[in-house]
């Protein structure tokens, strides 16, 4: 009775043990041509998956991106701006004297506007100073006690977060452009491999602009502004009397009389032309009738002259 059984079940076991095998081989050969064909959609889903979590990161909160970060920036970045208004005697040697405090504090010149006053005549100069925040209230002294201080307003402005963001989302970046390029390695297709470009470039971009946000930030709370304008001091008006004294009347008796010389002189100047011509013109004329007026002389000129009658004497009349 048993060796009937142990017959009967050999059989069964074998016939299970070929289906199994022939299972195992058609599931095999599924596989790899499965594998084979989704090697660019696996490509594809991860490039995806990968930007995916990179957008979730971007929109996270500030506070787990400042976790995530392993450089995230530590203490209080604030960005100062000040301006102020001086009023100095010579706008030229404060300005020299701006430019050698604004040197020595390790800080430069911005830019530098100069312009004239028509009305009162003197210079204007709007001057915007770079100085390290270290330097920040005593270089705003020095500039102070050049002259006489018209204006001042300061403001500060706390980008902590902003700056704990932006570095949280370089350091997230910077990963998925790393991970795109192992997928462009990886990839076999020119397919993939167009795609994968695509999204690496715009990845880097993103990168560059968090660069340049990173930079502008860094330039602006490691160095503080200042906006300096500097304006001459008005002339003093003159607190004598306006009413005329003698020497006032006589300076102007002495004005006013070689004045009226100086025109005699320009008209004198003037009509001498006409003088000469017209005196010319009359000693001409003169000579002509002189010449008209002398008496023709007589005919018996030359004769004897005539004898006056003889005297006769003064004795009594004779019959």
């Amino acid at each position: 009775m048993n060796a009937l059984r142990t017959t009967r079940t050999r059989p069964v076991q074998a016939l299970a043990g070929v289906l199994l095998a022939a299972a195992l081989a058609l599931t095999g050969c599924g596989a790899n041509d499965t594998g084979t064909a989704s090697d660019s959609r696996n490509s594809a889903d991860k490039a995806d998956a990968g930007a995916l979590q990179d957008q979730a990161g971007s929109y996270s909160k500030p506070g787990a991106q400042a976790s995530a970060a392993p450089t995230a920036a530590t203490g209080t970045h604030i960005i100062r701006t000040v301006s102020v208004s001086v009023q100095v005697k010579d706008v030229s040697k404060a300005l020299l004297k701006v430019r050698s405090v604004t040197a020595n504090a390790g800080g430069f010149v911005g830019s530098e506007t100069t312009t004239l006053d028509k009305k009162e005549g003197g210079e204007n100069t709007d001057v915007v100073l770079r100085v390290p925040v270290a330097e920040y209230e005593q270089v705003l002294k020095d500039l102070e006690g050049t002259g006489k201080l018209l204006h001042r307003q300061a403001e500060a402005k706390d980008v902590t977060e902003q700056v704990v963001d932006v570095e949280s989302r370089i350091t997230t970046q910077r990963a998925s452009v790393n991970r795109i390029r192992e997928l462009m390695d990886k990839a076999t297709k020119l397919s993939d491999v167009v795609t994968l470009e695509g999204e690496l470039s715009r990845r880097q971009a993103d990168l560059e602009s968090l660069l340049a946000r990173q930079s502008s930030l860094k330039d602006r709370t490691s160095l503080a502004t200042i906006n300096l304008s500097l304006s001459e001091t008005p002339p003093k008006e003159s607190d004598k009397d306006d009413d005329p004294g003698v020497l006032d009347a006589l300076a102007g008796g002495w004005d006013a009389f070689v004045a009226m010389l100086r025109w005699i002189v320009v008209a004198l100047a003037a009509v001498l032309p006409f003088a000469a011509v017209a005196a010319l013109l009359v000693f001409v004329w003169l000579r002509l009738t002189r010449t008209r007026r002398q008496p023709s002389a007589p005919a018996t000129a030359t004769g004897p002259a005539p004898t006056a009658p003889p005297a006769q004497p003064n004795g009594p009349d004779q019959d």
